[in-house]
């Protein structure tokens, strides 16, 4: 098969395998393996870092939608008197999946002199597996323990933790509107019983977040119907699509709002840091790339013999240039393909490599205490690897312009004086 290339390719693999006749050869097929490994372990490593940032963000993003809704429909001021209509009426839609009634409001909580702010949602504990993951998550305790008039509370465990609560314990809300008196304005509390801590994974609810009946929250604020309905979709991805669906589907003045646009900051935060770690690995990537140009400026060079016998022998200018071309790219594409597989083997293994490498060294990378997961999370995303390889090719590829147009220079009658 190499028999019936065009002579620029047989010569262009010839030289990127450099003979080792000479120290000098020898020298040039070093520097070339050089920068091979430079490629392959700069293309490795971008793979091995946008996989586990994704993992991070998916971790974090589930652990988040296990409290979360998917979607949360609304009206603000009045509340929605009538959801079981506003969640017939979303059903329409065929990617809504499950819908339950809710009622969010803000309180201070308070306990034997320890005092925090909460964020109080009341839910209907029947209905509320429809659209979250919380009641799964109650490691103490009962979630279908909060019963209408008994003003029970289901705290998150990093709140019942500073709370110094447990089960049975009793904890009380401060509303922030108080009650008109004679007197004056007079705060109103409740005390509530605590029937179950849950935990979610995720600091900032698990340390915020308290659930109650929503008969219970609409009388601790006085309300006169549910904030709103929360929404499952069988494709959270699809979250600002379905959203826009229901703004046509759904009647009366209800504001639609996503999980995306409820954490956009972090969601924005996350995606700007992998842009800007993408484009420092890339910078990796580009220095071993360009190693390629002194490789190949070396071997002109070392070649301007040949090169001018080959002009001799009727050889085009432009023969020359794909001679050194296909030398510089196939070190790229080498290089390239050993680097997506060693990233490739790395991302998909990372939860076996990590805990290896943590025995050896006798050290934890995520201490659990601190970032709540014990593994480190990977999740490979083929699109990046693709973006990834075609990177490094192409700035392979952009190496080798200068020096093969360079050696499409080399005058034949110069280059043979003095041989």
């Amino acid at each position: 098969m190499l028999k019936n290339l065009p002579f620029e390719w047989l010569v262009g693999i010839r030289y990127t395998r450099a003979g080792r006749r000479s120290g000098r050869n020898s020298f040039i097929s070093f520097i070339s393996l050089i920068s091979m490994a430079g490629i392959a372990l700069g293309v490795a490593a971008l793979i091995v870092v946008l996989s586990v940032m994704n993992g991070f963000q998916k971790e974090v993003r589930d652990r988040m939608l296990s409290v979360l809704s998917h979607i949360e429909v609304y009206e603000p001021g009045t509340g929605l008197a009538d959801w079981q209509a506003t969640a017939k009426e979303a059903f329409l839609d065929k990617e809504v999946k499950g819908a339950a009634p809710y009622v969010a409001g803000q309180a201070m909580m308070t306990r034997d002199g320890v005092l925090r702010g909460v964020v109080v949602r009341g839910v209907l504990p029947e209905q509320e597996p429809n659209v979250s993951e919380v009641a799964a998550q109650v490691r103490q305790g009962k979630f279908s323990d909060l019963r209408a008039g008994e003003f029970n509370i289901v705290l998150g465990g990093e709140l019942a933790r500073a709370m110094q609560a447990g089960i049975g314990d009793r904890v009380t809300l401060v509303a922030p509107e108080g009650q008109i008196t004679p007197a004056g304005i007079v705060p109103r509390y409740k005390a509530f019983k605590v029937v179950g801590i849950f935990e979610a994974g995720h600091y900032e609810y698990d340390s915020t977040l308290a659930f109650m009946h929503i008969e219970d929250a609409q009388k601790m604020f006085r309300l006169n119907a549910p904030s709103g309905v929360r929404l499952r979709i069988a494709d959270m991805q699809r979250a600002p699509e379905v959203a826009r669906d229901l703004s046509h589907i759904l009647s009366g003045n209800v504001l639609i709002s996503d999980w995306s646009k409820q954490n956009r900051t972090w969601f924005a935060a996350v995606q700007t840091e992998k842009r800007m770690m993408f484009i420092i690995l890339t910078l990796i990537i580009a220095v071993a790339a360009f190693n390629l140009v002194s490789t190949l400026v070396m071997t002109v060079t070392d070649k301007q013999a040949d090169i001018a016998i080959l002009r001799t022998l009727g050889a085009s200018p432009r023969s020359i240039m794909k001679i050194f071309m296909i030398q510089g790219a196939l070190v790229g594409l080498i290089g390239t393909a050993i680097g997506v597989s060693l990233g490739v083997l790395v991302a998909l293994n990372v939860d076996v490599i990590v805990p290896v490498i943590e025995h050896l060294l006798g050290v934890q990378f995520l201490p659990r205490d601190i970032y709540l997961i014990s593994a480190l999370p990977s999740d490979l995303r083929w699109p990046d690897v693709t973006t990834i390889g075609c990177v490094a090719v192409v700035l392979a590829f952009l190496a080798t312009l200068y020096p093969s147009w360079w050696a499409a220079r080399v005058k034949p009658a110069e280059a043979l004086r003095y041989e």
